[in-house]
């Protein structure tokens, strides 16, 4: 009997030390803990390891041999990159579509969405850095197609990744161009569509589709493909809804 205890102990022990490593594009950080959390409903015994950053960083990290098992990037460039590399065991997949908007912790009058960056009163407006995260090429591309890049490009404090952007506007600047997603945090719920904050016209960027990828190092985990086919599923595109997200 002792023997039987013994072995049981064994395998719980092995079970609970299941770990899966996940690279997450900054975007994604206000919605992944309710992720997680819905995975382990389903898979209590995997312990996840989240590492957020911008998408072309965790692309270079993953290139030189950083142990992620998954990949969720703000586009479809970076996975694609790696599955053209052979670092991957699937293809790039949409889970998600992001969408822009422009944020103010200051009320402000917001009938005019994009042409109220133009005034004398806005001095300095957070952007998301387009070299480094596909945010930032969203916000570049909609405000070129608006036509007042040009006018206020000296104007930009640049962001490495969407969440550091979200952080300048919080504490650095007057008005941030960032991820709608970043609005349904626990932080900034509190403020308001129409005084804190507006969606930005979709149609002045490309979709942002975001894609995932299991990547090469997961080849023998079948709890990295649970991982992976759980970001794809029903309950996590429900997730990805309440947090402002578009899906397919």
């Amino acid at each position: 009997m002792m023997k039987v205890v013994f072995l049981l102990l064994l395998v719980n022990v092995f079970i609970v030390a299941s770990t899966i490593n996940i690279a997450v594009a900054a975007n994604v950080s206000y919605a992944i803990d309710t992720l997680k959390k819905e995975f382990s409903k389903f898979h209590p015994h995997v312990k996840v390891n989240i590492t957020l950053g911008s998408s072309g960083k965790l692309t270079a990290q993953i290139k030189n041999g950083a142990p992620f098992d998954v990949f969720m990037s703000a586009n479809m460039k970076y996975p694609q990159a790696l599955y053209d590399a052979e670092m991957t065991i699937t293809k790039p997949k949409v889970y998600a579509q992001g969408s822009l908007a422009i944020f103010s912790k200051k009320e402000r009058d917001f009938s005019h969405v994009i042409n109220m960056l133009k005034s004398k009163e806005i001095k300095r407006i957070a952007v998301a850095n387009p070299k480094t995260a596909p945010y930032g090429i969203a916000t570049k591309e909609a405000l070129k197609n608006a036509k007042v890049y040009d006018e206020l490009e000296s104007k930009f404090i640049y962001g490495e990744s969407i969440s550091q952007t979200v952080s300048y506007t919080l504490t650095a600047v007057d008005v941030g161009l960032i991820a709608k997603s970043s609005l349904y945090s626990s932080k900034m719920k509190k403020y308001k569509k129409g005084l804190n904050w507006s969606e930005i016209d979709s149609k002045l960027y490309s979709p942002i589709d975001q894609g995932i990828v299991l990547l090469s190092k997961a080849k023998n985990s079948s709890d990295a493909k649970a991982f992976y086919d759980f970001i794809l599923s029903q309950d996590a595109k429900k997730i990805f809804i309440s947090f402002g997200y578009l899906v397919k």
